[in-house]
């Protein structure tokens, strides 16, 4: 069972078309194009395609014959584009269109009031298509904005194409006019290409950024902090009197993290941060981002000969 697939209810007559997918054991479906409920997966039979064309050709020998409109042109001969194509005058399927001669490796998104949530991924053969959501004109108001992530390719092609993010906000006074005939599908629909020319990837340019990455990863070289570091304000800043109690502690704890990562990425096998006893918050606060820290083996009062209890040493892995 797929998104767009025409269902029936088994506990009744309905019929919908399945607009998502909610979890394992349940569906949501459009019923009657109109409203959407869920479903449990047991409680909804797949219809045929051919009881549906029978069911279609059934009705249309009861139904008064109506005037078609004359066929919008195709928008381009190829591309790549998002059709919204009507499945009844309210329901909307969302679909993405490869209307080229490449692969398509393509991921889709909702962005609602900044928060994202991922529909579907697909890999789209030459001239195929994609149902990935649908929506109801009712709702034109509250439609998200779509993000679409793309990549064409084709095995032997000599050209290296740049991946590319597409976001389609949806605007009432632009998006009835763009009702034109999709390309692949065959019908008519709101259209809006995703792609313009494909951009080439300049792979000489690619190896001069990697050979000048390298060089200034050589150049640069790791400083080890000393083994005792000292976090007594007096001994980070000159004038600290218009400092607040908050701001010096953010201060010492820079202090402390930065010779930290330091020692663990110059693989140092330990190191004694002097903290003072005082009243006892920087200690607290550094023996707690310790015990957050991968890569230490332990932490412990540092020579209380020598500090008292105002030291930490800490046991590098």
């Amino acid at each position: 069972m797929n998104v767009g697939d025409r269902v029936r209810l088994m506990s009744g007559r309905e019929e919908g078309i399945v607009t998502r997918i909610l979890d394992n054991n349940i569906v949501e479906v459009a019923i009657d194009n109109d409203f959407t409920i869920p479903v449990a997966r047991r409680e909804v039979v797949v219809i045929a395609p051919e009881e549906a064309k029978f069911l279609k050709k059934d009705d249309s020998a009861i139904q008064p014959s109506k005037r078609t409109e004359p066929v919008a042109p195709v928008l381009a001969a190829q591309g790549i584009y998002l059709a919204l194509v009507h499945q009844s005058e309210e329901l909307l399927a969302v679909t993405v269109v490869n209307n080229t001669d490449y692969d398509v490796l393509f991921t889709s998104g909702e962005d609602r009031e900044n928060k994202y949530r991922g529909l579907q991924n697909d890999k789209l053969s030459p001239k195929s298509t994609r149902v990935i959501t649908h929506y109801h004109l009712k709702d034109f108001e509250k439609w998200p904005s779509l993000l679409v992530q793309f990549i064409q390719h084709r095995n032997g092609s000599p050209t290296l194409f740049e991946p590319v993010t597409k976001r389609i906000q949806f605007r009432a006074n632009s998006f009835y006019k763009s009702k034109r005939t999709a390309p692949v599908l065959n019908k008519e629909a709101y259209l809006f290409q995703l792609d313009q020319k494909p951009t080439a990837v300049n792979t000489d340019k690619i190896a001069e950024q990697l050979i000048e990455a390298t060089a200034r990863h050589e150049s640069f070289k790791l400083q080890a902090p000393e083994h005792e570091i000292d976090l007594h304000i007096e001994k980070l800043i000159e004038d600290h009197s218009g400092m607040s109690n908050s701001a010096i502690l953010k201060l010492q704890m820079e202090k402390f993290q930065d010779a930290l990562d330091r020692a663990m990425a110059a693989n140092m096998h330990e190191i004694v941060f002097i903290h003072g006893a005082g009243n006892g918050v920087l200690r607290k606060e550094i023996q707690k981002a310790l015990s957050r820290t991968p890569g230490i083996k332990y932490f412990e009062d540092a020579k209380k000969e020598k500090f008292g209890y105002g030291a930490t040493l800490v046991k590098l892995k």
